[in-house]
């Protein structure tokens, strides 16, 4: 049984971190990874970022869903790794939502055609906390 305060613990780390790696299938086939900023994190369970639909990020998503995403520190030693699907969203009710003041420096608001945003879905986890916060593996229903 998987104590719900890792998971818990898990959420506010990632919460606090600023930035974490994405990884997706790209072209080719192969699995590349990037350095991303969230806009908004629901917990473990869903993750929102913000690029514009011509961006190598938007044209592997369409070819290929499944994607990785990986939240870690080195102080004290952390990492949540999460494995699910990603999609792109156009809503103006999202894109509004998602939109943070640094990406005025590649688009015009919100509502710019070009801007899109990525809504990643955990389908499964692995977390390596602090010896006191705990670690656990497992699956998310959905």
């Amino acid at each position: 049984m998987i104590d719900p305060r890792v998971i818990e613990a898990a959420g506010a780390f990632i919460a606090g971190v600023g930035y974490c790696t994405l990884s997706l299938i790209d072209l080719d086939g192969y699995p590349t990874a990037a350095t991303i900023t969230p806009s908004r994190i629901d917990g473990i369970a869903s993750i929102r970022f913000c690029t514009g639909l011509g961006s190598n990020w938007a044209k592997r998503i369409e070819r290929d869903r499944r994607a990785c995403v990986c939240f870690n520190s080195d102080a004290p030693a952390r990492n949540v790794t999460l494995v699910g699907k990603i999609e792109i969203l156009t809503d103006p009710e999202e894109k509004a939502r998602a939109w943070y003041d640094g990406m005025g420096m590649y688009f015009n608001g919100p509502e710019d055609p070009a801007y899109c945003v990525l809504r990643f879905r955990t389908k499964r986890y692995s977390i390596m906390l602090s010896e006191s916060e705990g670690s656990a593996r497992g699956t998310i229903e959905e």
